[in-house]
């Protein structure tokens, strides 16, 4: 009797070696499949929430970007024909950005820059420079 539960006991040992073998080589199988080191699915979910992260940024600093330009050309002065002058706006979603105008004479030309906030300006805007910054704000790009 004592030899037959001998017996027993040793299968049960060796099944139980066994059995602990098996679970060592799944995990090992698996460690490959999931694995964290070498770009398995827990390092692309991570990656994932990073690229998340930095769109969500990207998309907040656009906002601020001068994306929104109008150009408005004129004839600043009777006698010159042509419409060589111009004022050009750019502006972000919140209106704020610059107006650059260049008059162009006969003798000479000159070029201004005013900031805008608001699709306002500390500096006094002329008319051809308010309708570009309200066609750059409307998304109108060029008026004349």
């Amino acid at each position: 009797m004592i030899a037959v539960a001998l017996a027993v006991a040793v299968c049960a040992l060796l099944l139980a070696g066994w059995a602990l073998v098996q679970v060592r080589a799944s995990e090992a199988r698996l460690a490959t499949i999931i694995g964290d080191d070498d770009g398995g699915p827990r390092q692309v979910a991570r990656d994932i929430a990073a690229a998340r992260t930095e769109l969500a940024a990207a998309r907040a600093d656009s906002g601020r970007a001068l994306k929104h330009v109008a150009v408005v050309r004129y004839d600043a002065f009777g006698d010159m024909a042509g419409q060589l002058s111009f004022s050009a706006a750019l502006v972000d979603d919140a209106g704020d950005g610059l107006v650059i105008s260049s008059i162009h004479g006969r003798a000479e030309s000159r070029t201004y820059a005013k900031s805008v906030e608001a699709g306002a300006s500390s500096s006094e805007l002329t008319p051809e420079e308010k309708q570009a910054v309200a066609a750059a704000r409307a998304g109108e790009g060029n008026a004349r």
